[in-house]
């Protein structure tokens, strides 16, 4: 039986790989940590002893790095070589369009379908098997990427042909820093004034303030349970990816001399909280930095 391969096992990869195994895929995985593989073991994959081993006679290879200098290096080292020529090539990861492109580039220049298709959703997300997937590539490609990618998610998207994906993660990202900012300042504000954050919740929730990031991540512990603000800020979207997200679409912006004033300003609020220590809470805790609290 052929098999999906799976590169990269961190916390977003794990709970992705997991779910190919529940929706029957016969997974073989590979990661540089130990534990990892271990984790992936226990969750019905088989261990890889690398890349290139993963990779050889799969139907489909889905890779989850943490940066663009990753992928270029394990497709262009392990994958490319070793992938057969009617596997679906699928990157997860978000990473920078030009890296993005590249590598799809070179994918189709050796014979293989590639799509990039970073996710949106978080931890939570990718072991629910719930994620939105933004899917850059040929029509052809995303349609043979898209069975794979719906066992991993809610929802996936076609955005355009190669690095599109990545394009429409960057935005969105952006966009969600920059909300996740106001509403802690609404917070902040609110409170100050002597408004209750229950009773702000539940104006704003249902007014022209609404957003994700005061319905599904309130910062402020009590009105959304699941929220990582009622366990410490722990889990959900560390503040240091939203950073990296922030800085590829800042980077991404100023290749294309886009202004984007609001989503300079929110690299540099949360270049100062990830300074400060707050790297590994969710991004949500940035409201502690606001409001006097962090440290």
């Amino acid at each position: 039986m052929s098999h999906v391969a799976f590169i990269g096992l961190g916390n977003m990869g794990s709970g992705m790989a997991a779910n190919l195994v529940k929706k029957g895929r016969t997974v073989r995985a590979f990661d540089l940590s130990a534990a990892a593989l271990d984790k992936a073991q226990a969750d019905g994959a088989t261990k890889a002893p690398s890349a290139a081993d993963a990779v050889k006679g799969a139907e489909a290879i889905v890779t989850m790095l943490p940066a663009g200098k990753h992928v270029r290096a394990v497709y262009e080292g392990e994958i490319l070589a070793h992938a057969d020529k009617g596997a679906i090539l699928m990157d997860c990861s978000t990473i920078d369009v030009a890296s993005a492109k590249h590598v799809v580039g070179a994918a189709e220049g050796r014979g293989l379908a590639m799509v990039d298709a970073p996710v949106s959703g978080g931890i939570a997300a990718a072991n629910g098997g719930t994620l939105t997937f933004m899917v850059g590539g040929t029509e052809a490609a995303f349609a043979r990427a898209e069975p794979y990618l719906a066992q991993m998610g809610k929802a996936v998207i076609r955005a355009g042909n190669a690095g599109a994906g990545q394009a429409a993660k960057i935005c969105n990202n952006m966009l969600l820093g920059i909300t996740m900012i106001g509403t802690c300042e609404a917070f902040n504000l609110a409170q100050r004034l002597g408004l209750d954050a229950q009773t702000f919740f539940d104006i704003s929730s249902k007014a022209s303030g609404q957003s994700w990031s005061m319905t599904s991540y309130c910062p402020v512990p009590g009105p959304v349970p699941t929220a990582p603000s009622n366990r410490g800020y722990e889990g959900g979207f560390a503040a240091a990816l939203m950073l990296k997200d922030l800085k590829l679409a800042m980077e991404a912006a100023q290749g294309v001399e886009a202004s984007t004033p609001m989503g300079a300003q929110a690299e540099a609020f949360y270049q100062l909280f990830n300074t400060l220590g707050g790297a590994p809470k969710d991004f949500s805790a940035i409201i502690k930095l606001l409001n006097g609290s962090w440290k």
